[in-house]
């Protein structure tokens, strides 16, 4: 019921929620102009001797954007954390704490009917975008397996963005204002996720320790995985790594949901 009626509230704004699904295709004429240029200026984008950087051409660096654009439709969230902390702060939340529903699972069912929404609009252009891009996936489709664990690393994508934003909102129960504290994290979330360009461009001190934070399965990895830049006797470690971080957001998660319900406090109506 909740995920329905969820569901129906994104849709009722249809032209305005389509033509805003369809601007955000628009940077991609952008980067494809933006990182030819780059490869172009250091050596050659096209023909055999194609510059490579950090393990990727040109035609590598447009492929993996496109994909970076699906990974990033999962899991990003807008407006969860601050959405949290304004209704612990207006005392909003009261009404779920005396109702039979549970905060986080609520929250949960809302995204996932966004995600549906969004998808519903945006596959048509997805799929015109892809097919007219086909040339830039040299490699072609992937295996069943790496397809596999591809839609596994959206999956987990997906919900480890939620954990990880709604564990951020919580922090509404302790401060009455955590917009500042969003904004660094979502400028980490940014440049270490890998949406910018991928995570193996940067020097290797430091891409030893970005690798070892959550940050790439939110973008760079699902790409990477797709594109077979993961080998295959670490694709189902690095999977399952990931799952372990997903448990790792989901019980910071509900143990700061349920330490911050023990000291809030709820007045009036």
């Amino acid at each position: 019921m909740i995920l329905r009626t969820s569901l129906g509230e994104r849709l009722v704004y249809r032209g305005d929620f389509a033509l805003g699904t369809l601007m955000r295709f628009l940077p991609i004429i952008t980067q494809i102009f933006l990182w030819y240029a780059v490869f172009d200026s250091i050596g050659a984008a096209e023909g055999n001797d194609a510059t490579t950087i950090g393990g990727f051409r040109f035609r590598d660096m447009v492929a993996y954007y496109l994909l970076t654009m699906i990974a990033r439709a999962f899991s990003s969230m807008p407006g969860l954390a601050s959405g949290i902390a304004q209704q612990i702060r207006d005392g909003e939340i009261k009404r779920y704490l005396i109702q039979p529903i549970d905060f986080i699972a609520f929250l949960l069912l809302t995204r996932v009917a966004h995600k549906l929404a969004y998808y519903a609009i945006a596959v048509a252009p997805f799929a015109l975008v892809f097919y007219l891009a086909r040339d830039y996936f040299v490699d072609g489709f992937p295996g069943a397996q790496v397809f596999v664990a591809f839609c596994a690393s959206l999956i987990m994508g997906f919900l480890i963005g939620f954990f990880l934003e709604a564990a951020i909102g919580m922090i509404g129960f302790w401060f009455l204002e955590v917009t500042s504290l969003l904004f660094v994290v979502m400028l980490f979330s940014f440049f270490l996720s890998g949406h910018m360009f991928p995570l193996t461009m940067l020097p290797d001190g430091i891409e030893a320790v970005v690798q070892f934070l959550p940050f790439k399965y939110l973008a760079y990895f699902p790409a990477a995985v797709f594109l077979g830049k993961i080998p295959e006797d670490q694709l189902w470690i690095e999977i399952g790594i990931e799952a372990l971080w997903l448990v790792f957001f989901i019980v910071l998660c509900r143990v700061a949901y349920a330490r911050g319900v023990r000291r809030y406090s709820g007045f009036g109506g």
